[in-house]
């Protein structure tokens, strides 16, 4: 599948701006289930991204503005093909042994009732694979998907105390009950096709990669019940948000800060250049 990308972010400041640094993860990278034809990451008026490898083998652009500003507009732009492997991630760039991916981090540490969930799913189980789905419907069934409840520090045990929450929280609260029993997992950024027309929307998209014997990565996408398919675009990698968050940064002054996130997603005629 051939699949089209337009993702604008926006910040607008109350004041202006005296400098001004961001991380940006937004590039996807080539792996077996995943071709990307082109791509391209862009700030008007904002000068020169340096781009470089950060420590998961993320794709990484730094943007420094040290001048006075009252924006900063981020355009993203791409084509990518991707094919349907079924959930199984293989090929992609690995600085980290998968034990690597059993640390726990503020956002998905876990607590007895992450705890009990996995331990649920484990049993009657036909195998590992067949545990994670459980699991994985047991925790989407746990916290109904809802805008504005939570937010980007929000954690696992937060978010299933809460019920609410939108994809980040799934993806934290799968993650800290698979590593809560030995199951090496992690947090992925990226984008999902959710129409061929390509409806706009205010976000993009995460979800779970959870290692299976045998398998190897797999991913798993809780808000949506599903392995990931053909529909995904997978980008940034990491041990949770922090540290796959497609845009991260700080700031001195500015006041207040407005955000606005445009998203764009649509499926492209395969003979397209």
């Amino acid at each position: 599948m051939h699949i089209t990308i337009d993702h604008e972010t926006v910040y607008t400041y109350e004041q202006p701006v005296s400098y001004s640094i961001q991380s940006l993860r937004l590039t996807p990278q080539p792996f077996d289930g995943q071709i990307v034809r082109n791509w391209s990451v862009e700030a008007p008026r904002a000068g020169l991204l340096h781009a470089f490898s950060d420590s998961f083998g993320n794709v990484t652009h730094t943007l420094v503005i040290d001048r006075l500003h009252e924006e900063v507009r981020i355009r993203v732009r791409g084509r990518v093909e991707t094919l349907n492997t079924n959930g199984v991630v293989s090929g992609t760039v690995e600085p980290f042994p998968p034990i690597f991916y059993l640390r726990e981090t503020d956002q998905t540490k876990p607590d007895g009732a992450i705890r009990a969930l996995a331990r649920v799913a484990q049993s009657d189980c036909d195998g590992e694979l067949d545990m994670l789905h459980r699991l994985m419907g047991s925790i989407r069934d746990a916290i109904d998907y809802q805008t504005g409840e939570t937010h980007v520090m929000t954690t696992a045990i937060e978010a299933l105390t809460n019920g609410r929450g939108v994809c980040q929280d799934h993806a934290h609260v799968f993650i800290a009950a698979a590593r809560s029993i030995g199951i090496p997992a992690r947090y992925v950024s990226g984008y999902l096709l959710h129409s061929e027309a390509g409806a706009e929307s205010e976000a993009a998209h995460a979800w779970a990669e959870a290692l299976v014997t045998d398998l190897g990565w797999v991913a798993f996408d809780v808000a949506n019940r599903v392995s990931a398919t053909d529909h995904y675009v997978r980008v940034g990698v990491g041990l949770d948000y922090q540290e796959a968050s497609p845009v991260r940064g700080m700031r001195r002054g500015g006041g207040d800060e407005a955000l606005a996130v445009s998203v764009r997603v649509a499926q492209s005629g395969g003979a397209q250049q």
